[in-house]
């Protein structure tokens, strides 16, 4: 899918292993809201408050890089709008969602954890968050494999 910028990024939330905080360990998690404290509907100012964030493109939707996921110069990891706030945030290598779908699962386990998928007009398998029924996975699925995927808000208006 064109992503305006091809972004292909997200970023993390913490997971809490064992019985304590203490044993928390960072686990890139996309979803049902965002990535850790960056989420989605997030003013700019907002976005830029957690710190984990750096502005890259400021025409329209803005284009941002969280700082532990910087992407190439022409790519971005998610997009604010000036109209719904933060609207999309696309997966780095290594990030996956609750439900354990990243960048390598196969279409059979996309499947398994989305019943409720559909093909869209653009290629990519949608659902609606689990969680969230503000927001929508894309998957992009080639060779039986999940090669790119992202988190939206449904009414997100920075791409097709």
């Amino acid at each position: 899918m064109n992503k305006m910028i091809g972004a292909s990024l997200l970023t993390g939330a913490l997971l809490v292993c064992g019985t304590t905080a203490a044993n928390a360990q960072a686990k890139p998690t996309l979803g049902p809201y965002g990535y850790g404290a960056v989420r989605l509907g997030m003013t700019a100012k907002q976005a830029k408050a957690t710190g984990d964030v750096v502005k890259k493109l400021k025409d329209g939707c803005s284009g941002w890089d969280l700082k532990k996921f910087p992407t190439p110069k022409n790519e971005v990891g998610f997009y604010i709008s000036p109209k719904v706030g933060l609207a999309a945030i696309f997966a780095a290598k290594g990030m996956k969602t609750p439900e354990g779908i990243k960048i390598g699962s196969t279409g059979k386990q996309v499947k398994a954890a989305y019943r409720h998928l559909w093909k869209a007009f653009h290629g990519y398998y949608m659902t609606t968050v689990p969680g969230n029924k503000k927001a929508y996975y894309a998957f992009e699925i080639k060779h039986s494999k999940v090669v790119d995927y992202y988190i939206e808000l449904k009414d997100q208006d920075c791409f097709n």
